[in-house]
């Protein structure tokens, strides 16, 4: 598979303007795609309008659970890279009904829109690892028994069963790429519930020290974000394959405190938190051979020199990610424009 194949490509990005998406569009610019990005900006979602500046990436400000605002870019695209949606299992466990919107009822709009109006369009879906829930044996695998446990895993899996169930009728062809704990360049740093990564990036470029819950043992298996995209692209031109659901993670697992020390030098242990431990998956690594198999992808980035990179990038362009003198807040803002986007009011 050729990523030649983008080169005057029609393509379509949903959630472009937060980490992962941002990413991919600049590499998809780079690769001589016309672009288009669609992002709601909501708050807590981490999208960053710094994320594309300069770039000459089209931004279309639109909701997908209205998809009206977006049909003609829709019909247009050739391949549609869809990474829209909530990653926070706090915030999902904090507020269920909001992140039904955004990682269900949203998703559920906009695939109808595909279907009625780019009938059988290639589209790659961002899922997550937190569809299979405590793993039961590790490496985890395609084959996984489906056990989320928390609400965000519970609406991701919802929106690739509507992926995988279109496709299955001739209205879609889906790809779906469940990510395992993604980061680098352009990753929220000053939004609460985005993952334990970017809290340790966000520490040891302010100088503070880094923590781990328990003894740090846990293991998970980060994958720095060009990687990521790669194998998004990959999957957006692969064609003939009979598996749709590829597992992407890094190249070998690391403790946590490992992971800490490697970012921001040695690490102090503290108690779990009481209220996160319902929510806690252990240790995690992925079993990404289906996607080396098939698609011809695996991690390149070693961990030591994906951080590097991504501490590079900060220094240079922290004050768009980072206002130090803010404070961080667990709580979504309540204010009127979300309110009316969610088309509900998020109740504390």
């Amino acid at each position: 598979m050729s990523l030649a194949a983008y080169q005057g490509m029609r393509v379509l990005v949903t959630g472009g303007l937060g980490f992962i998406g941002s990413n991919l569009a600049l590499r998809l610019e780079e690769l001589g795609a016309s672009v288009t990005v669609v992002d709601s900006l909501v708050a807590g979602c981490g999208g960053n309008r710094a994320n594309l500046a300069g770039s000459g990436v089209r931004v279309i400000e639109a909701d997908l659970s209205e998809p009206a605002a977006i049909e003609e870019a829709l019909a247009r695209a050739q391949v549609v890279f869809n990474l829209a949606g909530e990653i926070s299992h706090i915030h999902s466990m904090e507020y269920p009904e909001r992140d039904l919107h955004l990682n269900t009822l949203s998703q559920l709009r906009f695939l109808d829109a595909c279907r009625r109006v780019n009938r059988g369009v290639r589209i790659v879906y961002a899922g997550t690892r937190q569809t299979f829930g405590r793993p039961r044996y590790l490496p985890v695998d395609e084959q996984h028994p489906i056990r989320p446990i928390d609400f965000n895993g519970v609406h991701k899996y919802a929106a690739t069963m509507y992926h995988l169930m279109m496709s299955e009728l001739g209205e879609l062809d889906a790809m779906v790429l469940l990510l395992t704990n993604v980061y680098g360049p352009r990753m929220s740093l000053n939004i609460a519930g985005q993952g334990f990564l970017g809290v340790f990036f966000r520490k040891a470029l302010l100088g503070e020290p880094l923590a781990v819950y328990g003894d740090g043992e846990q293991l998970r298996d980060p994958v720095y974000v060009d990687d990521v995209a790669e194998a998004f692209l990959l999957a957006g031109v692969a064609h003939g394959c009979v598996e749709r659901e590829y597992n992407i993670g890094g190249a070998e697992p690391l403790m946590l405190r490992e992971i800490a020390e490697e970012i921001g030098g040695e690490a102090r242990r503290v108690p779990f938190p009481a209220h996160l431990q319902p929510i806690d998956i252990g240790s995690y690594y992925t079993d990404s051979r289906r996607a080396e198999r098939v698609l011809g992808w695996r991690p390149r980035t070693s961990f030591g020199e994906g951080v590097r990179r991504t501490m590079d990038f900060y220094r240079l362009w922290f004050a768009a990610y980072l206002d130090p003198q803010e404070e961080l807040r667990r709580e979504l803002p309540e204010h009127a424009g979300i309110r009316r986007r969610l088309e509900f009011t998020i109740s504390r």
